[in-house]
């Protein structure tokens, strides 16, 4: 929530309570995805980078594919035209999503090799890039804990630097994770990405 809405509510809640809970009724009818690739929709109609950085990782998290979110785009072709599609493609772009890098777009969920085990401190979190993409790894033990390195709010990549014992903060909007868990413990409410892990060989391996 940017500041000047937070500021909107704390001094107008008349006026701002009527408005969202009439943003909330509007879709009742819809499913989640729908919902989430209209919001999608009227940003870049807009042309509302801070929405779209904000509505894009809320449609993905709930669901929609990077296919998705292109046709919904391309559907809405005669409203938006070729310039704000493109510009969508540029914020995209610039968001360095991996699931939306060209060799990944189409790509099944499988096992990718992360590090030897030996390699991985217990007690400790550690950043790993890994192809594409970059993921936090906690060891408890024999167990792993394997979080994306984006942060589920704008989907910032949050850099090794952010760490300070157990907690790890985006630089961006300042969203605190518990490192051992991957729940978000200020700030923000949504977890890190957790994915599914497995050793093999002496090397921890995970699924995305």
């Amino acid at each position: 929530m940017s500041d000047a809405l937070d500021y909107f509510i704390k001094v107008r809640p008349d006026a701002a309570r009527p408005y969202f809970q009439f943003l909330k009724a509007s879709g009742r009818h819809l499913d989640t995805r729908t919902r989430d690739l209209i919001s999608v929709i009227t940003k870049v109609a807009t042309q509302s980078e801070r929405g779209l950085r904000q509505y894009l990782p809320r449609a993905l998290r709930n669901g929609a594919t990077p296919h998705e979110i292109i046709d919904a785009l391309l559907m809405a072709f005669p409203v938006l035209g070729l310039t704000k599609i493109l510009w969508a493609i540029d914020v995209i772009l610039d968001m360095d999503i991996p699931e939306f890098h060209p060799e990944l777009i189409d790509a099944e969920p499988a096992w990718h090799a992360v590090a030897p085990v030996a390699e991985i401190p217990e007690g400790e979190a550690g950043r790993f890039d890994v192809g594409p993409r970059s993921v936090f790894v906690y060891r408890e033990g024999d167990r792993f804990h394997v979080y994306d390195s984006r942060c589920p709010h704008q989907v910032t990549d949050i850099p090794h630097l952010a760490l300070d014992g157990e907690r790890l903060t985006c630089p961006r909007h300042g969203w605190v994770f518990d490192i051992t868990t991957g729940a978000c413990v200020a700030k923000g409410r949504h977890p890190l990405r957790r994915f599914e892990t497995k050793v093999e060989a002496g090397v921890l391996h995970a699924r995305w």
